[in-house]
């Protein structure tokens, strides 16, 4: 009888796994993309008809570059990073609300439009990172059920898998802790499902981005 054991047990249980070049790369692409994403999200774009805000057209990417790191480093490193880039983004967004503080020089007439765009709603900066912590986590560990559990083939499902989870809880979590109250209910799910809509369609675009790294061999 074969007995499944996880990446992170294996490599515990040998040397550690190298922080190779395509370890680095990907690393850094997942913050950056969470970080573009929530600059994106200041602004809110009509697509089809929907509201839809900047950022969901590229944090879709970071569900796939998500399991791309623990495909390389394991969950333990995967869940590292998800808290490592939600406190970048919080020192982001301090930094945005610093920058806006310091006078103008005189000659800069963009002091009004810098502070209009890049100063924060923190309701909806605290929704954000809320829900991305949440749902990153949740598709780490479904990521991680899935592979020691179910099977190590097929890695285009492990991603489908895990992202199907962790797209719609992260919707439902910033929609309604941004949103609710605000506007009425029939609207907020109107966003959510959009957002469920277009972050599902570019998830499974980048999904073959899954195959272009590798599982370190002892795991």
């Amino acid at each position: 009888m074969t007995v499944a054991v996880s990446a992170d047990k294996r490599r515990d249980q040998n040397t550690p796994v190298p922080f190779t070049r395509a370890g680095v790369i990907v690393v850094a692409a997942y913050i950056a993309a969470q970080m573009l994403a929530d600059i994106g999200s200041l602004k809110i774009a009509l697509v089809g008809g929907f509201s839809i805000d900047g950022g969901t057209f590229i944090y879709p990417l970071t569900f796939t570059l998500r399991d791309m790191v623990h495909k390389i480093l394991g969950a333990r490193a995967a869940r590292t990073v998800i808290i490592t880039a939600a406190l970048i983004n919080m020192l982001m967004v301090f930094y945005f609300v610093f920058i806006a503080w310091l006078p103008a020089d005189p000659s800069w007439e963009l002091q009004d439009a810098f502070t209009a765009v890049l100063t924060p709603v923190w309701r909806i900066v605290v929704a954000s990172i809320i829900a991305e912590v949440i749902s990153e986590l949740l598709d780490t560990e479904i990521y991680e059920l899935w592979v020691t559990r179910v099977t190590r083939r097929y890695e285009w499902s492990r991603v489908l898998v895990s992202n199907a989870f962790g797209i719609p809880v992260d919707s439902l979590i910033f929609c309604w802790l941004a949103f609710g109250g605000l506007y009425p209910n029939a609207v907020v799910w109107s966003i959510f499902w959009a957002n469920v809509l277009v972050k599902m369609i570019t998830a499974v675009i980048s999904m073959p981005g899954i195959y272009l790294v590798k599982e370190p061999p002892n795991t």
